[in-house]
């Protein structure tokens, strides 16, 4: 990110003045996996409002509108609930907020899987409201025929296979899948039909590593690991999550901040400085001029 700013007349604030670059597009997301191979794996999070954007995207290749926003803004048990609304909005945030990454959105659950038709009709509109390269969809070999429908015309797909959280009541749960050989052979198989049909990346979630591994070798796109392995062709994690935001998260991720602690005890300063009238200061308020 540019270290000049520019001024917001309309709110006083300093937002950042991004560096001449061109945004990566799908094709070359794609064309980083060359015979079988990413030299350089493809670094993705989730975003999910423009400042958040702002600060992560010269550090990505894709940014992620991940329906998790359902549980880590909203505060819902599940992206079950997540509407088609909630993503547009704050997918148009992101792209607002980013110049360089690609900004994949999730289609929320009821929103595809009636038919590729049904598919075609939200995911266009999801990019015509946000400004987004591409969505992303749940299931493997069932939604290849939509995959094969939206990319044959015009519309990007990322895949996710293995733990897919939009299937959690049928799934019974969050568990690592593929320890089951049929299960293995069939997460192994959903990737390969995803990948037949077109899609330009696949996310690979919650996966034993063997799995994983397997199926980054079987496809051409490129795969992205999330709970799965560091040989998968790049990795995503829920922003949040990895900042620290949170004191229970999945296994997978790494916590590389504590930024709740940073909040909470930021807040407690301002808390005791209001209460103690030390805030505001003169420095902070407008004083007649002498």
């Amino acid at each position: 990110m540019s270290t000049t700013f520019q001024i917001d007349t309309s709110t006083s604030r300093a937002n950042p003045t991004p560096a001449p670059m061109k945004r990566l597009t799908v094709p070359r997301i794609r064309a980083r996996k060359k015979d079988g191979v990413t030299e350089e794996p493809l670094v993705m999070l989730t975003a999910y409002t423009a400042r958040q954007a702002q600060l992560l995207d010269a550090h990505c290749d894709l940014l992620l509108v991940g329906d998790s926003l359902g549980q880590v803004i909203y505060g819902l048990p599940s992206t079950i609930p997540v509407t088609m609304e909630m993503m547009a909005n704050h997918a148009a945030a992101v792209v607002r907020g980013s110049y360089h990454s690609v900004v994949v959105v999730d289609m929320p659950f009821g929103s595809y899987e009636q038919s590729p038709e049904q598919a075609f009709e939200n995911a266009a509109t999801l990019l015509k409201a946000s400004g987004a390269a591409a969505v992303k969809l749940e299931g493997g070999e069932a939604m290849a025929e939509t995959v094969a429908f939206l990319n044959s015309r015009g519309i990007p797909v990322m895949g996710h296979v293995g733990l897919t959280p939009q299937a959690v009541n049928v799934l019974g749960g969050y568990m690592a899948r593929g320890r089951s050989d049929t299960e293995a052979d069939k997460i192994v198989g959903d990737a390969k039909a995803l990948d037949e049909a077109g899609a330009f990346a696949i996310v690979i979630e919650g996966v034993v590593e063997p799995i994983a591994i397997e199926a980054t070798k079987a496809v051409t796109a490129p795969t992205i690991g999330i709970g799965a392995s560091a040989q998968c062709d790049g990795q995503v994690l829920v922003t949040e999550d990895m900042l620290g935001m949170f004191e229970r998260v999945p296994r997978f991720v790494k916590k590389y901040g504590d930024i709740a602690t940073v909040i909470s005890d930021t807040a407690a300063q301002y808390a005791g400085e209001v209460r103690d009238r030390s805030f505001p200061g003169e420095e902070q308020t407008y004083q007649p001029k002498k």
